[in-house]
């Protein structure tokens, strides 16, 4: 009787040996949230361990509406070629613009493994910046708004009233959505946000964006004589008032930043784009 019972006990024994060695791939990431000046290197980083793969594919993608390549069959795709680079699953992305911003997700597929694929997310936040002096826009719009919607301002989630005076250093069109900075100081840093309402559906506010003011190179600008930088934030509420049908239509929540580059020659008279840098909206 004893040697009948060692002998249904050893199987279950071996099991638990054999399982215990079992462990499929496994995706980590050092920094969830990375946040880079516009125009620096941004370092999105995936580890990886594996069970038995030894030759894992390693795929970067950047969600959005659609969800898009960055590195996909040991090459980077689209706009990031010849641009970014990768170490282990581990890339960076260099010189970095307000496209770059988003979440980013990495994905490790090991065939062999019990688990055959593990994944990582990685948001990246590309900080605004404009310098003192500077004439700055920031533009809130829900195009599909109807009837269309009006919009206020808030800066540090505290509202920003409509000016009274022709001199007021800023300017609100609740129509267009547009707050003009005439001459932004360094006090104007901050996180900016919309409120869009039409009247029918309730009012939502869209996500914030971050603007950094920094001191001007006073020498740069003599030089430069008169320079216009224009920071757009096109931040899309649609979805977030009711439309002509009575109902609500599918948005995410975030907004698009429209980056424009700046041109490489300017005069007097030519309103230069200066780079927007922003931590998301």
């Amino acid at each position: 009787m004893i040697m009948e019972g060692a002998s249904l006990y050893l199987p279950f024994v071996i099991l638990l040996m054999q399982c215990s060695s079992c462990v499929p791939v496994v995706v980590s990431t050092n920094r969830h949230t990375v946040e880079v000046r516009e125009d620096t290197d941004a370092v999105l980083s995936c580890m990886f361990r594996t069970e038995k793969e030894q030759n894992p594919r390693i795929e970067w993608k950047k969600k959005g509406k659609d969800v898009s390549f960055v590195y996909f069959d040991g090459h980077f795709r689209g706009s990031f070629e010849g641009r970014a680079s990768i170490e282990g699953a581990t890339v960076t992305l260099r010189r970095v613009t307000q496209e770059d911003a988003g979440e980013y997700r990495c994905e490790i597929s090991a065939p062999l493994d019990t688990v055959t694929l593990g994944e990582t997310n990685v948001t990246l936040k590309v900080l605004a910046q404009a310098v003192t002096g500077s004439v700055v826009q920031l533009r809130c719009s829900d195009q599909q708004s109807v009837p269309p919607a009006t919009y206020s301002w808030f800066k540090d989630n505290q509202p920003i009233s409509t000016p009274r005076y022709a001199n007021a250093t800023y300017i609100i069109n609740s129509h267009t959505g547009i707050l003009e900075f005439k001459s932004v100081a360094k006090e104007d840093t901050g996180r900016y946000s919309c409120l869009a309402s039409n009247g029918v559906g309730p009012p939502k506010m869209c996500e914030g964006k971050h603007m950094t003011i920094e001191d001007v190179n006073v020498s740069a600008v003599a030089a430069a004589a008169t320079v216009v930088c224009l920071v757009v934030v096109a931040c899309v509420c649609g979805g977030f008032l009711l439309h002509r049908s009575g109902f609500f239509g599918r948005h995410r929540g975030r907004s698009n930043v429209n980056y424009v580059p700046p041109p490489q020659e300017f005069n007097a008279n030519f309103n230069q784009s200066l780079p927007l840098r922003s931590d998301g909206l």
